[in-house]
This record gives structure tokens, sequence and C-alpha cells, in this order.
């Protein structure tokens, strides 16, 4: 596996405990609408939260959380789309960012950024 997509999955993993710790509920890890994925989808309260995590080891290229930009925005609506057409149960959503940066492999800094787009 490559480096990035090892580090992608560290960010998942520790964005996901960050989450549990602070009352969601865990829905789906990963779910996929066509090519479309959203990285993970938690429940809190009476809202549903679709969650794009973006993890880095660097910020030469920017922060994480710029790498959430319209096109990305536009897959997960067209994927949280399908999700509530398929889980018709639930009423109210939310799309969250959550921006994590790892220094030497151990996290530095996670910043959630509720309601980040709609």
């Amino acid at each position: 596996m490559s480096k990035h997509n090892e580090t992608g999955i560290k960010g998942e993993q520790l964005a996901e405990k960050f989450l549990l710790e602070k009352g969601y509920y865990l829905l789906h890890r990963n779910w996929r609408f066509e090519k479309k994925e959203i990285d993970l989808i938690v429940f809190k309260e009476d809202v549903v939260v679709f969650v794009e995590v973006k993890t880095r080891s660097r910020i030469d290229f920017g922060f994480p959380e710029e790498a959430v930009d319209s096109r990305k925005q536009s897959f997960m609506k067209i994927a949280a789309t399908a999700f509530l057409q398929q889980y018709a149960v639930y009423q109210k959503i939310r799309f969250d960012v959550i921006s994590i940066f790892l220094e030497n492999n151990l996290l530095n800094e996670i910043i959630h950024f509720e309601d980040a787009f709609y």
C-alpha cells in the first residue's frame, strides 16, 4: 500500500475515534455510490452527518481541509442524495470536514469543521 493511502486510512481511523468520543454513532465507513465515496457517515441527536476526512503529513501543498474543493463537495452531495434515497428515515443532514495533520506519523492536530458546506 502506498504511503499516502496509509496516511489516509490512519486519518479516517483517528477521525472516527474522535467523533465517537464526541458522542456520534457510526452508521457507515467508506460508503460508496457508483465511484463516489463518503469517508464516514455518523449520527448524533437527530442529524445524519456526512464526513470527509483529509489527512496530511506535510502542508507543502496546503492545509488538508483545502482539498475539499467544489468538485469533491459535489460528489459528496450526489452520494448523500443516494444514501438518503436508500435510507429515507433520516430527515436532517449536515456535511462536515475533519482536517488531520500528522507529524512523524503521530497526531499533531485535528480540526472538525461542522456544517462545512451545503
